[in-house]
């Protein structure tokens, strides 16, 4: 039981950490300002990681790596600590074992990525309905844009009802389903 809570401690830490590295990633590569509330945030809570990387991490063809590789071994750091409270780690093949929890981890990172998306796209959707004119509103519009453009271009707004955040969000859970089949088949070769 108590190592049940210690794990949804870690998990979820390890989530919000993530989270706000990926969410500043994204920040950088859509070249949104920094300069609101949450942009101020998300520097806050991760140039203590990021700025001391950038020395070492360069940036690829405009991605801040410094952002992202972190946020992928925050998972996988997540996913070490399960392991070892569940006694995995001293009984599998560390060979195995190093490659599960790196692909399981990219996998975590992927849903983390995703769950952050939705997000994103539920509070776009209702400042659109409740208030667009928001603070929130243009950073909020800025990121879930460049996933909902496709959409619009095929899906058409019907009776002034834009209906492509719906699309983006009923293909972002078969990809989650995706994801989670994903994991059990790499968490099998352990």
């Amino acid at each position: 039981m108590l190592g049940g809570l210690f794990l949804t401690l870690v998990d979820t830490l390890g989530g919000l950490l993530t989270g706000v590295l990926l969410a500043r990633f994204v920040m950088q590569w859509q070249r949104i300002s920094f300069r609101n509330p949450i942009g101020q945030f998300v520097v806050a809570t991760t140039d203590w990681l990021v700025l001391p990387l950038r020395r070492f991490i360069p940036g690829l063809g405009g991605l801040d790596l410094a952002s992202l590789l972190p946020a992928w071994v925050v998972q996988v750091l997540v996913i070490f600590v399960a392991l070892g409270v569940r006694g995995i780690i001293g009984v599998a093949d560390p060979l195995s074992l190093l490659f599960v929890m790196w692909g399981v981890g990219l996998l975590e990172l992927c849903k983390v990525a995703l769950y952050l998306l939705m997000g994103v796209v539920l509070m776009s959707a209702v400042l659109s309905w409740v208030n667009p004119h928001a603070p929130m509103a243009g950073v909020i519009n800025a990121l879930a844009e460049p996933f909902l453009r496709p959409f619009r271009r095929v899906i058409p707004t019907i009776g002034g009802v834009d209906l492509t955040p719906i699309a983006l969000l009923l293909l972002v859970q078969l990809l989650l389903s995706a994801l989670a089949m994903g994991k059990y088949m790499l968490v099998g070769l352990a």
